[in-house]
């Protein structure tokens, strides 16, 4: 299982805390430092809509022009500002064997997928 977002996003910590106290084996990957590819960014959006996944409530995508954000309008223009500008992802990401479990965090979720 991997968990995907940037280490000082507090909805991120507190995943990775709920995480680490339910004793939830997982690896976590950094956008900031690690990236994120096109193979994993396009297979996202076969189980998730680009508009859930590009995170439109954040200081990325409000700090965008407008004629970027107004150009953001399928998988291909979503994925490849995903791969630009990392921290526009919704976050955390969490994934396991190449499916996406949950996005963002919510413990009533986490505990869910847990039971």
């Amino acid at each position: 299982m991997k968990l995907y977002g940037i280490p000082n996003c507090n909805t991120v910590k507190k995943a990775r805390v709920w995480l680490d106290e339910n004793n939830i084996e997982h690896s976590f990957h950094n956008f900031k430092k690690d990236g994120i590819d096109e193979v994993t960014i396009s297979n996202w959006l076969t189980q998730q809509p680009w508009e859930k996944l590009v995170n439109r409530a954040g200081m990325t995508w409000r700090k965008l022009e407008d004629e970027v954000k107004e150009s953001i309008t399928d998988n291909s223009s979503a994925c490849a500002l995903m791969m630009e500008k990392t921290s526009v992802i919704k976050r955390p990401i969490l994934e396991k064997d190449g499916q996406v479990m949950s996005l963002g965090f919510k413990e009533e979720i986490y505990q869910e997928l847990f039971a």
